[in-house]
C-alpha cells in the first residue's frame, strides 16, 4: 500500500468519501447499541412504549444540546415537503419494524432488512445519476451473501412478518435515497430535527393506548433515555456521511450493523455466532474493504 493509501485511512479527513465511510461505521455502532437495549428492554415492555419513548427524548436531546446555539436553523429548511415525507418515512418504518419484531426473531428481522442496501444501489443510478461500477455491484452482492449466511432465512418464518419487513425494507430505501437527496440543500440538524419531531407527535400520540407495564427500575429508566440518545446519534453522523459519501458507497458499509450486533449479543445475551454467521460476517468485512478499496482512487469510482 502507498504512503498516500494508508495516509486515507489512518486520517479519513484527507478523503471525503473515507470520512463517509467513517461516519457511517461509528454511526451503525450507536444503532446496535440501541436495538441491543430495545431487545433488553422489550423483555418487560412493548415496543411501541419502548420507541415511542425513544422518539420523545430523541427530539428533547437534539433540542436541548442544538437548539441554544443553531436556534432556527434548527428547523429550517429549503424543501420542507420531501424533508417531512423523509421523517414520515422513518416514523413508517418503526411502525413496521416494531410490529414485526412482535411474530418473528431478531435475527430473520434484521436479515430482511439488509435488503434495503442492496436496493439503494440497484437504484442509486438512475433516481440519483450515481455510478455503481463493478467493484460497487460486488461489494453490495459480497455483502448481502454474507447476510443470507448469518441470518439463515427461510426457517419457517410468519408470514405477516415476513410481509411488514418487505414493506418496511421499502420504505427504508425511500429514506435512504431521500437523505442523499436532500444531504446537498437541508442541514444536518434540520433533517436530524424533523424526523425525531415527527416520530415523537405519531408515537406520543399513541402512549395511551401503549403506556403500561409494570414500572422501571433506575437501570431501565437509564436505558429506556439511552436509546434515545443512541438513536439520535446514530441518525446525526448517518445523516451526516451522505454529504461525503454517495448512496453506492454507504449502501455496503451499512452491513457492519450486524458485526457490532454480533459483538453486543455475545457481551450481553451470551450468544455465541454459529460457523455459518461466522462465514457471512467474514464476507460482510470483505465487502466492506471491497468498497474501500473502490474510493481510494478516482478511477475507481468509474465503471470497469
Amino acid at each position: 500500500m502507498s504512503a498516500f493509501g494508508r495516509a486515507e485511512i489512518l486520517n479519513p479527513t484527507a478523503n471525503p468519501t473515507m470520512r463517509g465511510i467513517v461516519l457511517t461505521l461509528i454511526a451503525l455502532f450507536f444503532f446496535a447499541s440501541m436495538d441491543t437495549t430495545i431487545k433488553y428492554l422489550a423483555e418487560s415492555y412493548n415496543i411501541p412504549l419502548i420507541v415511542a419513548i425513544r422518539y420523545i427524548v430523541n427530539t428533547l436531546f437534539i433540542v436541548a444540546i442544538f437548539a441554544p446555539r443553531h436556534g432556527k436553523a434548527l428547523v429550517k429548511t429549503q424543501r420542507t415537503g420531501l424533508v417531512l415525507v423523509r421523517a414520515a418515512s422513518l416514523t413508517i418504518m418503526s411502525l413496521l419494524v416494531g410490529y414485526a419484531l412482535k411474530v418473528m426473531p431478531v435475527a430473520e428481522m434484521i436479515a430482511i432488512s439488509f435488503l434495503s442496501p442492496l436496493l439503494v444501489a440497484l437504484l442509486a443510478r438512475p433516481l440519483l445519476g450515481e455510478t455503481i461500477g463493478f467493484l460497487g455491484w460486488l461489494a453490495t452482492l459480497v455483502g448481502f451473501t454474507g447476510v443470507m449466511f448469518i441470518a439463515q432465512p427461510g426457517n419457517g418464518l410468519a408470514s405477516s412478518g415476513v410481509i411488514l419487513m418487505l414493506l418496511a425494507v421499502i420504505v427504508n430505501t425511500f429514506y435512504q435515497l431521500l437523505s442523499r437527496l436532500l444531504a446537498p440543500t437541508e442541514t444536518t440538524l434540520a433533517l436530524l430535527f424533523y424526523a425525531s419531531f415527527f416520530g415523537a407527535l405519531v408515537f406520543g400520540l399513541a402512549l395511551p393506548w401503549v403506556w403500561y407495564g409494570m414500572t422501571p427500575t433506575p437501570l431501565q429508566l437509564i436505558l429506556f433515555i439511552s436509546t434515545g440518545i443512541s438513536g439520535g446519534i446514530g441518525h446525526y453522523l448517518f445523516t451526516a456521511a451522505y454529504r461525503y459519501a454517495p448512496a453506492t458507497v454507504i449502501a455496503p458499509i451499512t452491513y457492519f450493523q450486524l458485526l457490532w450486533a454480533g459483538l453486543f449479543g455475545w457481551l450481553v445475551f451470551g450468544d455465541l455466532p454459529s460457523a455459518w454467521s461466522l462465514l457471512g460476517m467474514g464476507l460482510v468485512v470483505a465487502s466492506g474493504f471491497i468498497m474501500m478499496l473502490k474510493t481510494r482512487q478516482p478511477k475507481l469510482n468509474k465503471p470497469i
